[in-house]
Order: C-alpha cells, then sequence, then structure tokens
C-alpha cells in the first residue's frame, strides 16, 4: 500500500527514471516486504531550477543529478527497517539511473491505514472499524 513520489531532474531520461521507480519497489518488496504486485508509484520529472535542495546538508553534498523520494505508507516498523529501506534505495536508485546515492533523498511519511482510499471511495482498511451512524 505504499504510495512513492520520485521527483527528478529532466536531465536523467525517462528509460532512468522508471529504473529509478523500479529500484524503488524492489527495496520495498525486499525491506519492508510489500507483495510485489502492491505498486503505487508518481514519477516526476522536472527542468533546472525545478527541484531546490541545499547543496549540503548535515555532512551530505548534493548535486543538480538529485532525486528526491517520498514514500508514504503504515506505521508500525523499527528504526532498523527504516535504515535499511533509506539504504536499498540510495545504492538501487543509484545504481539504476547513474546518479551518486549522496543524491537520492528519503522521505517515510506513515499514515494510518484507515486514511486511504483504492477507489470507489471506499476506507478499504476502515471497515472493520466502522460504527453504525
Amino acid at each position: 500500500m505504499p504510495l512513492v513520489r520520485i521527483d527528478l531532474p529532466d536531465s536523467l531520461t525517462a528509460l532512468q527514471a522508471r529504473a529509478a521507480a523500479d529500484a524503488v519497489h524492489a527495496a520495498l518488496v525486499a525491506v519492508f516486504q510489500v507483495p510485489a504486485h502492491d505498486r503505487f508509484q508518481v514519477i516526476q520529472r522536472h527542468p533546472p531550477g525545478g527541484l531546490v535542495v541545499a547543496p549540503s546538508f548535515l555532512g551530505v553534498t548534493h548535486t543538480e543529478s538529485v532525486v528526491l523520494v517520498q514514500i508514504s505508507c503504515a506505521p508500525g516498523r523499527r528504526v532498523g527497517v527504516k535504515e535499511a529501506l533509506y539504504a536499498q534505495v540510495a545504492q538501487g536508485v543509484a545504481a539504476a539511473a547513474g546518479v551518486r546515492p549522496e543524491d537520492v533523498i528519503v522521505n517515510l511519511l506513515e499514515t494510518v491505514r484507515e486514511n486511504w482510499s483504492f477507489g470507489n471511495g471506499v476506507a478499504h482498511y476502515a471497515v472493520a472499524d466502522r460504527q453504525p451512524a
């Protein structure tokens, strides 16, 4: 059920963008044990100036090839598991898209399951929690 948003410069090709998306999904499957068919992603390429990132932050330098990966998912995973995901996403995206691991920034947003609808206006995970009106 993760929803992934990947923002990257348009200097990367559509093939590189897709390869980056594939790498993020592979990391989610391997580390978060997301089912392989559970894939929801938004990929957005940006023109020069469309991504604004500090050239250096917390001792990490960034270039114009920065890739921002935002993952919305259900809460409940330990910090060590999250760290393993960040590492695998950074390494996988770097290898797949030809960017430096330092240029892969990952943001994890945790949201409770009843905040999701997968169509038809139904809160699919909240059905069991419904109270009679």
